[in-house]
This record gives C-alpha cells, structure tokens and sequence, in this order.
C-alpha cells in the first residue's frame, strides 16, 4: 500500500529545502556581485594617461590618450595605438 501523505510531505519538504537554498545563494551572489560592480567603479575614476591596464579578453596596455568620457587611447605594442571603451578596463595593473 502506498502512503501517499508521506510522499506528499516528502516532496513539500524538499521544495522548501530548495527554495531556502535558492535564496542563499542568491542573497550571496548579490552581495558579490555589489562588490565587483564597486571596484570597477574606482577603476573607471582612477584611470589616468601612463596607466597600465588589463582588458576583459586578457589583453594589456598602457593609456596614451584620454579622449571624451568613454574612449581612451591605448597602446598594446609599439606605435600600436587603439582606442577602446574605458568600461573594457578590468584591472589596472601595478
């Protein structure tokens, strides 16, 4: 004989446990998320000309140009200028 009661409760038991998890996690990865969005911030507000940075597909150069709000000049090899958005900028480098 099937109980179907203890199956029943069996399986609100786990979608509780999952939904319990789910929002841990989602509470976590707000909180990371918050703090990278910060660090990108002061990257974009302290970048400045003779800066060497590191772009999101992995590339470095260093800043020549500053032009409006959103592009700067880089230079990835010598005499190799490219101008980029300063929102690609993932790290300055030290």
């Amino acid at each position: 004989m099937i109980r179907w009661d203890i199956i029943l409760w069996t399986c609100i038991t786990i979608a509780v446990l999952m939904g319990i998890f789910a929002m841990i996690l989602s509470v976590i990865s707000a909180v990371n998320m918050r703090k990278r969005r910060k660090e990108i911030g002061s990257i974009h507000t302290t970048l400045a000309i003779g800066s060497k940075v590191m772009f999101a597909g992995g590339f470095y150069g260093k800043v020549v140009r500053m032009g409006d709000e959103e592009i700067i000049g880089v230079e990835i090899a010598p005499k190799t200028i490219v101008d980029v958005s300063r929102f690609a900028v993932q790290a300055i480098v030290e």
